[in-house]
C-alpha cells in the first residue's frame, strides 16, 4: 500500500481525483491535466491521484509542477479498473487539501466525497456514464449513477462544460442549484504545414478515441457516399489503449475497399496542429452524449469548421460561434450533406470562424474560472452533506 503522510493540514491547495491520468489520453484526462498543470503554474499546490492503469508508470512522480500519485490496479472490468488502494489514497490526500476536485463519472466518487471529511468537494461532471449494450451494462450503470449522485449531493460546486449538456443529464436535479459552467480548456495551436494532405480534394477528419460511442461507423458510411475520388477521410486517435476496447477493427473492415480512408493511429502533440491544418472539415459524429468536444473546438480555432451531431453539449461550440454544421445523430445522408456543405466555406468565412472560436474558448479563461471557484470554495468553510 502507498503511504501518503498528511504531515499538516492543507498540504495541497487542490487534489484532483480521477480514474485515468497520464499516460492515458482522453478528453477528460486532458481537461484534468491542463487544469492541474495550469493552476500549479499559477502558484497553487496541486496533487493528482489516479489508478496505475499502466504498470510501467511510477507510483509517484512530479509532472510539470503537479504531484501525481497512482494506486495499483488489481483487475480491469470493462472500461473501469479495480484498485483497492485508490480510495484510501485519494481520501488521505483530499483531507490534506483545501479542496478536492472529483471528475465524474467515477465508481469511487461517492465514497471519496464522504471520506473527504471537512474538505470542500468540487465535482467536474463530464458525462453520464455510458456503456455499450450488454448483460451487465444496466447494473454497472446503476451502481456508478448511485455513487455519482452521492458525490453531487456532497459537492459545494458542480463544474459542467456547458448548461446545455447539464440540463439533459440524468443528474440534473442534483446539479442545478450548485452549477458552475466552465468551458474546458482548449489549446490555441499555431498554423503548421499540412503534412497529412494527399492532394487537392476535400479532406474530412476526426481526432479522438476510436471508441464505439464516437459514431465513427456513421462517418465512414457517410464519407463513402461522397463520390469525389480526390476526397479523403483521415481518422486519427489511439486505438491500442482505449478503455473498454477499440472499434478500429470493425472500422477497417467497413472501409477496406475504399483507399481514400486513412487511419493514422495515435498522434503525438507535435503532429496535432499539422493534422488540423490538413483538414477542410472536422467531424464529430458521436452517438452518445459528449459534454463538449475539445478536439473539434481546437480545430475550429485554427479555421476548420466542425460538423457535429446535434446533441446536448457537443453542439455548443458550433451553435455559439455559427462555425460549422449540425446533423441529426446517426443520419448518414444528413451527415454527408453537412460535410460537403462545410467544405465549401470560403477562406474569409474560415478566418472569421477561427477568430470567433478563439475569442470564446481558451485555456486562460478556463483557468481564471477554476481559480476564482477555488477562492470562493476555500472561503466557504465546511460543506455539509
Amino acid at each position: 500500500m502507498i503511504n501518503v503522510r498528511a504531515a499538516r493540514p492543507h498540504r495541497y491547495d487542490l487534489t484532483v481525483a480521477l480514474t485515468y491520468y497520464l499516460p492515458y489520453t482522453s478528453g477528460l484526462t486532458e481537461v484534468a491535466r491542463t487544469v492541474a498543470e495550469g493552476l500549479a503554474a499559477r502558484g497553487r499546490r496541486v496533487a493528482v491521484v489516479a489508478s496505475r492503469h499502466d504498470p510501467s508508470s511510477p507510483v509517484r512522480e512530479r509532472v510539470n509542477g503537479v504531484d501525481v500519485f497512482r494506486a495499483p490496479v488489481a483487475a480491469r472490468i470493462g472500461r473501469g479498473v479495480l484498485s483497492p488502494g485508490f480510495l484510501p489514497l485519494a481520501a488521505r490526500l483530499a483531507r490534506a487539501s483545501r479542496a478536492v476536485n472529483i471528475h465524474l463519472p467515477m465508481l469511487e466518487a461517492g465514497p471519496l466525497a464522504l471520506l473527504a471529511g471537512r474538505t470542500p468537494v468540487i465535482t467536474t461532471h463530464h458525462d453520464d456514464v455510458w456503456l455499450p449494450p450488454g448483460r451487465l451494462a444496466g447494473p454497472q450503470v446503476r451502481v456508478v449513477d448511485a455513487s455519482v449522485a452521492t458525490a453531487l449531493r456532497r459537492s459545494a460546486a458542480v463544474v459542467v462544460n456547458n448548461a446545455d449538456h447539464a440540463e439533459h443529464s440524468r443528474h440534473w436535479p442534483l446539479m442545478r442549484d450548485r452549477l458552475a459552467a466552465i468551458a474546458p480548456p482548449c489549446r490555441e495551436r499555431q498554423p503548421a504545414p499540412a503534412t497529412f494532405r494527399e492532394g487537392p480534394g476535400p479532406h474530412f477528419g476526426f481526432l479522438g478515441r476510436i471508441a464505439p460511442e464516437k459514431g465513427l461507423h456513421h462517418l465512414v458510411d457517410a464519407f463513402r457516399t461522397i463520390e469525389d475520388p480526390a476526397a479523403r477521410l483521415l481518422i486519427a486517435g489511439d486505438y491500442s489503449k482505449v478503455a473498454g476496447g477499440s472499434v478500429v477493427g470493425a472500422l477497417r473492415e467497413r472501409s477496406a475497399d475504399d483507399p481514400r480512408i486513412r487511419f493514422t493511429g495515435f498522434l503525438p502533440e507535435r503532429q496535432i496542429a499539422a493534422f488540423y491544418s490538413s483538414l477542410d472539415v472536422f467531424a464529430l459524429p458521436s452517438v452518445a452524449e459528449e459534454s463538449f468536444g475539445i478536439s473539434q473546438t481546437e480545430a475550429m480555432m485554427m479555421g476548420v469548421p466542425s460538423v457535429a451531431s446535434d446533441a446536448p453539449g457537443m453542439r455548443v461550440p458550433v451553435t455559439s460561434t455559427g462555425f460549422g454544421r449540425l446533423f441529426p445523430p446517426g443520419d448518414i445522408v444528413a451527415l454527408a450533406t453537412a460535410l460537403l456543405g462545410a467544405a465549401t466555406l470560403s477562406p474569409r468565412q474560415r478566418a472569421e470562424g477561427g477568430r470567433a472560436t478563439r475569442a470564446r474558448y481558451g485555456t486562460e479563461g478556463c483557468l481564471d474560472s477554476y481559480d476564482a471557484l477555488l477562492g470562493r470554495i476555500g472561503a466557504a468553510g465546511r460543506v455539509t452533506a
